[in-house]
């Protein structure tokens, strides 16, 4: 959500005045990063290439804002101190989250004529991601200075920005993601204001340590079982409670937009999850945290009162109180009302949603949620407005106020559905809500979550000038945006649905081999888009497409054949050109359909058999049927960001990536057959590679990230396939991930021989061949933590394996730092150079023969 304008740098001369201790403690850091190793210059020169500017566009559909993310800041950034405190990570200077992502060379471009200009900013400025005022034509985003963050407003027409004086932001609920609630301030209706989360005047310093602890820590629990997930940055003390009370707490504020700088309070400071301003502009949706915290669960499940307040501060309607949230059943929901937000396009209605089932998903109901709303005065008591009979997945209102999809989910099939449904009486509609019936509903969409090619795609949102967003609507048309999935990789599409009759008509749909995905609609009725194209060959770009011919309001299928050139970025990675790619379908042994992409190195010749690297995530599925679907497109762009293992293709290396690796069985019992099926899916990989006679089965390596970390050591300690491995930020003993992992929804003491049969640390005397363990020492994924590949390595060293263990300073599972990831490329490169290219030969046989199960 932030970023600093400039790097921390320690000069010399500070560093002589620094005590003894400290200068103890930056020689072990500088240590530290003086093995900071490099890769070769050609990967430099892939990892250091311009990125593809975003694009975002407001209300007014008249600009469009080009901005830049910054992909790699310095080690010295990721090192600044922060604060872990109950799931959030806050950075001590500025209050706002640690190592956010931040963006520079904002630019606004015309639609009109393409003219473009620079945001006037001052010089190495990074801003965070931006958000338009409801009426489109004021940018606001934030910027972290050394010491706060910042609210910085831009006029999209004229492009002048400046900041708001005086004005300091806390933004420490920006650490649990970037959506819209998350972010420090939320525009007011008409774009004249801003609410915001502010740091409490005279707040004073942070607490320090004490010196005597005040007593044990002490939790309890009787009877009830309450299992949880192994999250990770928890409260740990009473001393963390106070930090987290010092830092999380915010003054809410309303700050003038119009230049005046004008602040006004808004109640009494507290902890605020949510701070969201109605439609009708008066009135204010609070979710205040209060104590007791918890050592178990983090922020988001600590006890909190959910109000609506009016613009001083005056409680005018209660919501609910809702308790701590350490018992909820696995994969169940809390009880008492969740998912509460405003009706996007009523003055003051608030809806949310009740469990009819305690929350537990595995009691037998005939419904399972109820919807509830509640009009102002806030008066009276809530009325029901629908019920889902599967678990309630999300609702969404049209932009007239008549028409509302209702979705549910049902976990044991893994179907998805929806419901049109209006929610004011109109009789005369097929889809219509009855005041004596509130929950008839028209099924419009049943299919499993897992099916992609057959997704019907998402609703397309339209901002109002309220704030809010809602369902746009056209006469009796909604038009939907989906990824466009096939056998042949994904075309994403724009259609256009008749809600009263379900004709449904393709407005949109990217040509056959490229990628052309939709950024905006710059007309209502679909008859102008903003879209991102590319192809192998060519560089992401942005294009205008016009309808020529169209009725009335709405584009006619397949006539948007006007095209205009809106952005021209060139190649930055002329070199790559020579990569080829292919998307290769494939069988399992037991006929399940695979897929992969292979990518061939640029020097590559026909008829060679290289050395070659799978890189895979296993996922599960219920159906087989749906386990092989493609994903992805062979027809993007081919960049490297990050630590990519595409990166061995600059090595020579040939890349099996995005293996498919399905897990197909009941939901309730799937992992049982985990360590059969990957090690099929591996083994077909290989085969099929080497039967198109790309690659040398005798040399090829495994790699993954996450749960595929998970993946490799296992397919290291269960098959012969693999000459070495690279696993990174993984969990490795599912013993210490009791109550379940990934999907598995079964618990340690339910099911003791799968978590252990699944567990590569209790096979780590099997591991043969070389594996890499990497890991970022401050991860802050759940279930990952670093301990997970100590353990590993201790294990496999102990054993007598081949094993090397790299700890990231700083990093979390996702590495971000510009020195990690080289260092991270450096590494992987090596050890595959060593231990796979330069492998000695073995029989074929052994290669791609998995070991017996004992």
């Amino acid at each position: 959500m932030i970023a600093r304008m400039s790097h921390r740098v320690v000069s010399g001369a500070a560093l002589l005045g620094l005590a003894a201790s400290a200068m103890l403690l930056l020689a072990g850091r500088a240590r530290t990063q003086d093995l900071y190793q490099k890769p070769p210059n050609e990967v430099l020169r892939a990892l250091n290439a311009p990125v593809t500017p975003r694009a975002s566009v407001g209300r007014a559909r008249d600009v469009v804002l080009l901005y830049s993310p910054v992909p790699y800041p310095p080690i010295a950034d990721v090192a600044q101190p922060f604060e872990r405190l109950a799931g959030l990570r806050i950075d001590v200077a500025t209050n706002g989250p640690h190592n956010a992502p931040r963006f520079n060379n904002l630019v606004r471009k015309r639609v009109a004529d393409g003219h473009e200009e620079e945001i006037d900013l001052p010089a190495g400025f990074y801003a965070s991601q931006p958000f338009w005022s409801p009426e489109g034509h004021t940018v606001a985003f934030t910027h972290a200075t050394d010491s706060s963050i910042e609210l910085w407003l831009a006029d999209a027409r004229t492009g002048k920005a400046a900041t708001v004086q005086g004005v300091k932001l806390n933004a420490a609920f920006g650490t649990m993601g970037f959506s819209e609630e998350n972010r420090p301030c939320h525009w007011m209706p008409g774009g004249k204001s801003l609410l915001c989360q502010t740091i409490p005047a005279g707040r004073g310093a942070a607490p320090k340590p004490p010196a005597v602890p005040a007593g044990p820590r002490v939790q309890e629990s009787f009877g009830k079982a309450a299992p949880v997930a192994t999250f990770e940055d928890l409260l740990e003390n009473e001393y963390d409670a106070t930090k987290f009370d010092y830092y999380a707490t915010s003054q809410l504020a309303l700050i003038d937009a119009g230049g005046s700088g004008k602040v006004a309070n808004v109640g009494a400071p507290g902890i605020f999850l949510v701070a969201d301003p109605a439609p009708d502009g008066k009135h204010v949706l609070v979710s205040r945290v209060h104590r007791p915290y918890s050592y178990l669960v983090p922020a988001e499940r600590f006890p909190r009162d959910v109000e609506v307040w009016d613009l001083t501060g005056h409680v005018v309607y209660k919501v609910a109180s809702l308790p701590l949230q350490e018992n909820v059943p696995i994969g169940g929901v809390p009880t008492g009302p969740r998912d509460i937000e405003w009706h996007p396009n009523k003055p003051a209605t608030l809806v949310w949603v009740e469990a009819l089932d305690d929350g537990d998903p595995k009691k037998q109901v005939k419904e399972r949620d109820k919807v509830m709303w509640m009009h102002e005065p806030f008066t009276g008591e809530p009325v029901e407005l629908t019920r889902a009979e599967k678990r309630f997945a999300g609702i969404s209102f049209g932009e007239r106020g008549d028409f509302a999809i209702l979705r549910d989910f049902d976990r044991d099939t893994l179907r998805a559905r929806a419901w049109f449904f209006n929610p004011q009486p109109t009789p005369d509609k097929p889809w219509t809500f009855h005041a004596d019936n509130p929950h008839e509903k028209t099924l419009v969409w049943d299919l499993s979550t897992q099916d992609r090619y057959h997704n019907p795609g998402t609703p397309v949102l339209w901002p109002l000038l309220n704030g809010h967003s809602a369902v746009l609507q056209q006469s009796n048309y909604i038009f939907l945006i989906g990824a466009g999935a096939s056998p042949d990789g994904e075309r994403p599409f724009l259609d256009r649905l008749d809600i009263n009759t379900m004709e449904l008509k393709r407005i949109f749909q990217a040509e056959p081999k490229t990628y052309e995905e939709i950024v905006a609609m710059l007309s209502t009725g679909g008859t102008k888009l903003l879209t991102r194209r590319e192809t192998p060959r060519d560089a992401p770009n942005y294009l205008v497409r016009d309808s020529v011919a169209f009725n009335g309001n709405f584009a006619d299928p397949g006539s948007l054949t006007q095209v205009t050139e809106f952005t021209h970025f060139a190649d930055p990675t002329p070199e790559l050109r020579a990569i080829q790619k292919q998307l290769v379908t494939y069988k399992r042994a037991d006929g399940v359909d695979l897929s992969m992409t292979v990518y061939l190195p640029p020097d590559y010749r026909q008829g060679e058999r290289r050395p070659a690297v799978v890189w895979a995530y296993p996922l599960e599925f219920t159906d087989a049927s749906v386990a092989g679907q493609v994903s992805g497109s062979p027809y993007r762009f081919t960049t490297f960001v990050g630590p990519s293992q595409l990166f061995f293709l600059l090595d020579g290396y040939v890349v099996l990536d995005g293996a498919s690796m399905p897990v197909v069985g009941n939901p309730e019992t799937v992992n049982n057959t985990y360590i059969e099926q990957i090690t099929s899916s591996a083994k077909a990989a290989i085969d099929k590679a080497a039967e198109m006679g790309f690659i040398d089965p005798n040399r090829v390596g495994v790699g993954g990230h996450s749960y595929g970390a998970f993946m490799t050591a296992n397919l290291l300690a269960h098959s012969d396939l693999f000459r070495a491995g690279i696993a990174r930020s993984g969990a490795y003993n599912r013993t210490l991930t009791p109550f379940g992992f990934q999907s598995e929804r079964r618990t340690l003491w339910q099911a003791p021989e799968m978590y252990i049969k699944v567990s590569p640390f209790m096979f780590a005397d099997k591991i043969k061949v070389p594996v890499l363990l990497i890991h970022g020492e401050a991860d802050n994924n759940s279930g990952t933590f670093p301990m997970q590949s100590d353990r590993m390595y201790r294990a496999i060293k102990g054993n007598g394996g081949s094993v090397r263990y790299v700890t990231l300073p700083d990093e979390a599972h996702g590495y971000s730092a510009r020195e990690s990831i080289e260092d991270v490329l450096s590494e992987m490169l090596q050890w595959f150079d060593k231990f796979v290219k330069s492998a000695t030969p073995r029989e074929v046989k052994a290669a791609t023969e998995s070991k017996t199960q004992d």
